[in-house]
């Protein structure tokens, strides 16, 4: 049995290996994700998973780990920022205010898919022209969700959260081990032994 990662996230990967847990292969889907008209940030991240999962090319003995993360402002959708402009744009409109982190895990074996998704309550202080301004120049929010990683410089901008840290990060951990074990991967035993 292989785990194949659908992901070209190193955080995906460094929180995989907290688990002990170091894919075959990683093999990232191309899918659009543009939301569709109206779509709420929680179904759209569900969906999002799914289509990944759906679009990543496996053998029958392969197991697919694929997750998706969304920040939502209300009804509102933050997804990757196109430049700086926009990654402001979300900084500034989260600045003092809660937003959501929705990330969306999708598992698939054969013709199985096993779906769980976490949300996450953040709450991101006041920011100041310098701090929005000192945090782009770092070009840490390329490619991020909402245009932050917590788990970089960004961390210093969020004085609280209710839930999953490891889910805002990308890949929530418990959710991850659960579906790994109910797709037959042998998170907690020797792969070595068992092979």
């Amino acid at each position: 049995m292989k785990l194949v990662l659908g992901s070209g996230s190193p955080r995906r990967l460094e929180l995989l290996a907290q688990l002990g847990v170091v894919p075959d292969d990683i093999r990232p889907p191309d899918i659009d994700e543009t939301p569709a008209r109206a779509e709420l940030p929680r179904p759209y991240c569900q969906r999002m998973a799914r289509e990944k999962a759906q679009a990543v090319p496996a053998a029958e003995d392969e197991i697919v780990l694929v997750a998706d993360t969304t920040v939502a402002l209300g009804r509102r959708i933050l997804g990757k920022p196109a430049d700086a402009g926009e990654a402001a744009a979300f900084l500034y409109a989260m600045s003092g205010r809660r937003h959501r982190v929705v990330t969306a895990l999708a598992v698939k074996r054969g013709d199985q898919l096993w779906q769980r998704d976490v949300v996450t309550a953040v709450k991101m202080k006041h920011l100041s022209d310098d701090e929005v301004n000192g945090y782009l120049a770092t070009g840490d929010w390329q490619g991020k969700a909402g245009g932050y990683g917590i788990q970089g410089p960004a961390g210093a901008f969020v004085p609280w959260l209710q839930g999953s840290y490891s889910a805002v990060m990308g890949l929530p951990l418990a959710e991850t081990a659960t579906l790994l074990t109910a797709a037959g991967w042998p998170l907690w035993q020797d792969r070595e032994a068992i092979a």
